[in-house]
């Protein structure tokens, strides 16, 4: 999967952070590395007021409460319209990322893209067990600050609608995307290592029928093996 080119303009604020140092800085800078936008030369803002605007539809996404690990959301602009893309465990939480957005002065429009992913008990499992063996392993563990075991204990709300509602707390800065058995990983990581081992264990995980790995090497700009 490709990513479109970012215009130079806006390269600063749109860097994605290193993911070791989102597990030093917290929920705020792991949120920030897996929230991307992309731009096209139809932008009529001018490069500062574009670069406040994504920065406040980056830190409005980033911070709704129902933004999982489970979910991937980026934007684009067409002009002065905001183009939300992405995936979305929830659909509450496509009709939130719009809402948010609507209320940045400067944005005329928004033209919401984004997916929201059926409803599947099977998914649900995958979700879970990809989780469980990125998360486990020693060299993956920085990238979050949720305690081992997620899924272990009972959960009312998870019994009620499945694991997306109620998702592992705290920072992910590998995001999970599943649909219909089918997994992407997204977000930044340290090293190319680090990516591959994610997917890896994504690959391996029983009922997975294919990793696309859109997981980003941390000041390179490159992907991981697909």
């Amino acid at each position: 999967m490709k990513r479109p080119t970012f215009l130079a303009s806006l390269c600063a604020a749109l860097m994605l952070i290193p993911a070791g140092a989102v597990a030093q800085n917290g929920s705020q800078a792991q949120q920030n590395s897996n929230a991307a936008a992309e731009q096209d030369n139809s932008n009529t803002w001018s490069p500062q007021l574009g670069a406040s605007i994504v920065k406040q539809i980056r830190d409005k996404i980033t911070s709704l409460p129902d933004y999982s690990v489970f979910d991937s959301l980026r934007f684009a602009f067409k002009g002065k319209t905001v183009v939300l893309k992405g995936y979305a465990s929830r659909p509450t939480l496509k009709s939130e990322a719009e809402k948010v957005v609507k209320g940045i002065e400067g944005v005329e429009g928004v033209d919401n893209e984004i997916q929201v992913l059926p409803p599947s008990p099977n998914d649900d499992r995958i979700r879970v067990a990809v989780y469980r063996r990125i998360y486990s392993q020693a060299t993956l563990r920085k990238y979050t600050s949720a305690p081992p075991g997620f899924g272990e204990g009972p959960s009312v709300a998870r019994e009620a609608g499945g694991i997306t509602a109620d998702p592992p707390i705290g920072y992910h800065a590998i995001h999970i995307i599943v649909n219909n058995g089918n997994v992407i990983l997204s977000g930044v990581v340290d090293s190319k290592t680090d990516a591959d081992v994610a997917a890896i264990q994504a690959n391996s995980t029983p009922g997975v029928f294919s990793v696309d790995n859109d997981l980003q090497i941390a000041g390179s700009g490159k992907q991981g093996e697909k």
